[in-house]
């Protein structure tokens, strides 16, 4: 039987497709801009006649249905990454949260400690042979659906066809659900970035050199920093995600490639969050491939790209170089996502650049803090802190002593809050 007829013979509505999830199932649901959304409101109709089936994801973007109230005893979510859309129910306790790095989290299913009943998946259309591509978001979601039982594909006109590990046959799908709808978008325009995050991007830019491959992901700072990068050259990539940003780089021949020491040449990546310019962009672009993050955040194969850059976030930092970013205190607020991989990978780097980045204050608070709040989540150690940045300047703090570290904090803190962290770094005989 033909691939063709494979196909045809599959094609089923939502409603029909979600049929196949029964009582008790673990369900492994695609996320960021890929979110199935045709089946799973569809799953959301049908759970009433569901009892105790678990939804397995990271981060999603859009509607969040499938966490409300009255989902409960139906369908209970278990996330790997809190996002904005389920950060309320986990912290109400109608959701779960699993720590995990992001290295680590398809080999939760694909290793069999989640085994997944049915994977609900969002595709591209089949290229000639028959291949439907991940499209743009293969890292977090390839290796969970080729675990699963059964695999229901919605699969959409407007997927952009995306290149590198990023396939899979009709013949292994289950039920194929057509649609023709235009993905969500994460713009990256709107306000201008506030003079603190100029500054600090400024200061990263200083330390990124000639030929270094970048994990860049999204945000203020980060796409701040890509605009201060148009003096450099022979910048590459190798990211488990990028947006709209690094298209101007390629085009004004800043972004080539040409120097990385591992995939030399392409840009390497897990998933996209970005704009409907960038779904055009990488469509069948040769320039980029996209792979399993368990190949992409592999701290070791990070470390094969010569001055390997890595730029993350912190919610607060303590004087010692502990860094909290997925909690407020106790109350879980994201996840550590790719932040230890790519820390520690651009460590093990020759010629690595590691950096935190993070204002220096929030409202009226200090991010960097004499102790962390109590309760708040140590995601990258100060064993493995090198560079943190504030609009303030960079403190180095790699191979150093807790008196030094602590003073390279207090000189970067905002200084209305100088004196009183001085005065706690002698209270705890740090300095």
């Amino acid at each position: 039987m033909s691939w063709v007829e494979q196909y045809k013979n599959k094609v089923v509505t939502a409603e029909e497709a979600v049929k196949a999830v029964q009582s008790g199932n673990r369900i492994f649901l695609t996320g960021n801009c890929s979110v199935p959304s045709t089946v799973l409101a569809a799953l959301v109709d049908y759970a009433p006649n569901l009892e105790d089936v678990e939804i397995c994801q990271a981060l999603t973007i859009g509607s969040a249905d499938y966490v409300k109230p009255e989902m409960e005893g139906h369908l209970r979510v278990n996330t790997m990454f809190i996002s904005p859309n389920n950060r309320e129910a986990v912290q109400a306790g109608r959701a779960d949260f699993t720590p995990v790095l992001l290295s680590e989290f398809t080999l939760l299913f694909k290793e069999g400690r989640l085994p997944v009943d049915v994977a609900l998946v969002h595709l591209s259309p089949p290229d000639e042979h028959g291949f439907c591509s991940f499209s743009v978001e293969v890292g977090l979601s390839k290796s969970p659906a080729e675990s699963a039982k059964i695999i229901i594909a919605e699969v959409n006109e407007q997927m952009p066809r995306t290149l590198g590990d990023s396939f899979i046959h009709v013949s292994k799908l289950d039920y194929i659900v057509p649609v023709n709808y235009d993905l969500p978008e994460l713009g990256m325009g709107g306000e201008s970035p506030s003079d603190i995050v100029e500054s600090i991007a400024s200061h990263i830019a200083e330390l990124i050199p000639d030929g270094a491959t970048m994990q860049m992901g999204i945000g203020a700072i980060p796409d701040a920093v890509l605009k201060y990068l148009y003096d450099k050259k022979d910048l590459g990539v190798h990211t488990e995600l990028f947006s709209d940003g690094i298209i101007d780089l390629v085009n004004a021949g800043v972004l080539t490639n040409a120097r990385k020491t591992l995939h030399q040449g392409k840009i390497i990546a897990g998933f996209i969050l970005g704009t409907k310019k960038l779904y055009n962009w990488v469509h069948n672009n040769p320039l980029i491939e996209f792979h399993r993050t368990e190949y992409v955040n592999d701290p070791f194969v990070i470390a094969k790209n010569e001055r390997m850059v890595a730029v993350n976030s912190a919610i607060e930092i303590d004087l010692t170089g502990q860094v909290c970013a997925d909690s407020i205190g106790p109350k879980l607020y994201s996840g550590v996502g790719g932040q230890l991989d790519f820390i520690y990978g651009a460590s093990l780097s020759k010629g690595g650049v590691p950096i935190i980045a993070l204002p220096s204050k929030a409202k009226d608070f200090s991010r960097i803090v004499p102790l962390l709040k109590h309760g708040a989540g140590v995601v990258t150690s100060r064993n493995h802190v090198h560079y943190v940045v504030t609009e303030y300047g960079v403190a180095d703090l790699y191979g150093k002593t807790i008196r030094r570290r602590a003073q390279a904090l207090i000189d970067v803190a905002h200084p209305d809050f100088r004196a009183d962290l001085n005065k706690r770094a002698r209270e705890l005989h740090y300095i």
